[in-house]
């Protein structure tokens, strides 16, 4: 009996445990993403988050189609898709960074744009060191 038991209870806990995986991929099931989680505001310079930013889409392996420094956008591709992220100085000390699909479609996974802003967020800090020139 004891056995049978064993083996009940493995069963239910291999036919459960899909579940308990599934929780983490919410970041990359592509799904409805909502347009307040593609922006956020940061208390830095427009050009320090330019800089940031290009450097979260090298980190996270996504490709750069155009980059644009004077008016603040970088044009990349993740997952086949293509987005834009827009840095906007609301003052001398704050900024926004907005990141959307250049089609309009919002259904995306979202942790393209979360994974991007925890980059951001790790290294908001950082010292900026220039490249040597070639």
């Amino acid at each position: 009996m004891a056995g049978k038991i064993k083996y009940l209870l493995l069963f239910v806990l291999l036919t459960f445990l899909p579940a308990f995986a599934d929780e983490n991929v919410s970041l990359v099931t592509p799904q409805h993403v909502s347009f307040d989680i593609c922006t956020k505001d940061y208390a830095i310079g427009a050009e320090r988050l330019f800089y940031l930013a290009i450097s979260a889409v090298k980190a996270n392996k996504f490709e750069i189609e155009e980059i644009q420094s004077k008016t603040g956008y970088i044009l990349f591709t993740a997952a086949g898709k293509q987005y834009l992220a827009s840095i906007v100085k609301v003052d001398n000390s704050h900024t926004q960074l907005k990141i959307t699909p250049t089609n309009n479609n919002y259904y995306f996974a979202p942790g393209i744009v979360l994974n991007f802003f925890k980059y951001i967020d790790l290294n908001i800090n950082s010292a900026l060191t220039p490249l040597p020139k070639a």
